[in-house]
């Protein structure tokens, strides 16, 4: 039968530190495709028995891309039919988008130090132009299915936010808007319904977008929450007939950006004691209060306070139990984190359908997490906003 012990301190004595661990996988997975194949062929490498169903037939060359480098396989070979490793399959979809991304850029001839430099960590060798062109047309038919879903049932609260790109358009490198929706459905599970490439967050962008979700089926929304962008505000009232939050956080940033550094603990302190009551009115009154105890000291302060008043109490129009999700854009910290972090390498896109493609994929993986994760929100209160349209923007607090 095939030894399958690794002779680990062999492997060690033969190895400098830079190819111990190149040499550490290759062994193992010569290991692992010689046990596979032996189950395929009912026996062991050179094994007689009466329940053989197959022999080997020698082996080809393989050049496996991974983290650690490239490391060269001998993939074994049947008499009858063929085997392929399991541990060879197409990697997670958004690592074949990062390739892919990469690739397509070399294809574009954007090539720059920055791209060698990470192919070079990736440990990546060169590919054909069709290769490439069989990886982008796989994760693209993934990702626009994904995209283009239908949307059924009611989606009270959508999360709205943008993180920026480099991108080349034009035979020039601009900046544009990368638009991530996130919405929670009547039971009370978070999804991602849709990504976006825009110029600007101008209202007719923002509206193109919404009316995109729409035609998908989006529909119930009774609140948007999102940064404060005039053209977003204006299209959710347009086009979804909803109510908008700003942003309780990026409020918070905007506030403080207006006092020295010396000053911001104090006036933090403050504000932060109207988000500490618990009913409504009470901290409408007590927002109005802090203003007016602003107004002598910090102008600036107290006139934003009065210009975003509603704006951002509008959470707590809502049950208690759902205000820690609602008051801010939160819950899509950890995706931009993300997207940040991947796109951060790739530096700049060959185009917006390579942006799509990564940020697709990512937002592709992440559905499937949140999608056998607990619920976000109780549904109980969920499934009673959408079920009485008298109080569908309001649940009175129990």
């Amino acid at each position: 039968m095939t030894e399958t012990m690794i002779d680990l301190p062999g492997v060690i004595a033969k190895s400098d530190d830079a190819d111990f661990l190149r040499e550490l996988i290759q062994d193992a997975a010569q290991r692992l495709m010689d046990i596979e194949v032996s189950a395929v062929c009912g026996a062991g490498h050179g094994e007689r028995s009466s329940e053989r169903e197959n022999q080997r037939n020698g082996y080809r060359p393989r050049q496996w891309d991974t983290r650690a480098g490239t490391i060269g396989l001998n993939i074994p070979k049947l008499r009858k039919g063929s085997y392929f490793p399991t541990f060879l399959e197409p990697r997670r979809t958004a690592e074949k988008a990062l390739m892919a991304v990469v690739q397509e850029a070399y294809i574009h001839g954007v090539s720059t130090r920055a791209v060698d430099d990470l192919v070079r960590a990736m440990g990546l060798t060169g590919t054909s132009k069709s290769q490439v062109s069989r990886l982008c047309e796989e994760i693209d038919e993934r990702v626009q299915a994904f995209l283009n879903r239908p949307l059924e049932g009611d989606w009270p609260f959508l999360w709205l936010d943008a993180t920026y790109v480099k991108l080349r358009e034009g035979g020039r490198i601009v900046s544009m808007a990368v638009i991530v929706a996130v919405a929670t459905n009547s039971d009370g599970r978070r999804e991602i319904l849709g990504i976006t490439v825009m110029p600007s967050e101008a209202e007719t962008f923002w509206a193109d977008f919404l009316r995109s979700l729409t035609r998908r089926g989006l529909r119930g929304v009774q609140l948007v929450i999102s940064d404060a962008h005039e053209g977003l505000k204006a299209a959710a009232g347009k086009v979804l007939g909803a109510g908008w939050q700003r942003c309780r956080v990026h409020f918070q940033r905007n506030l403080l950006g207006r006092v020295s550094k010396a000053n911001k603990p104090v006036v933090s302190a403050v504000v932060k004691t109207v988000f500490a009551e618990k009913d409504r009115d009470q901290a409408h009154a007590r927002w109005r209060e802090v203003a007016d105890n602003l107004r002598d000291r910090f102008r600036d302060v107290a006139e934003l306070m009065d210009e975003a008043e509603h704006d951002v109490l509008a959470y707590m129009a809502f049950d208690e139990s759902l205000r820690s999700k609602l008051h801010s854009t939160n819950p899509l910290e950890r995706v931009n984190k993300e997207i940040k972090r991947r796109t951060n390498v790739v530096g700049i896109f060959p185009n917006r359908e390579a942006v799509v493609r990564l940020v697709g994929a990512l937002m592709l993986e992440q559905n499937d997490e949140w999608a056998v994760s607990r619920r976000y929100m109780p549904v109980e209160k969920l499934t009673a906003m959408c079920n009485d349209p008298d109080e569908a923007t309001m649940i009175a607090a129990q």
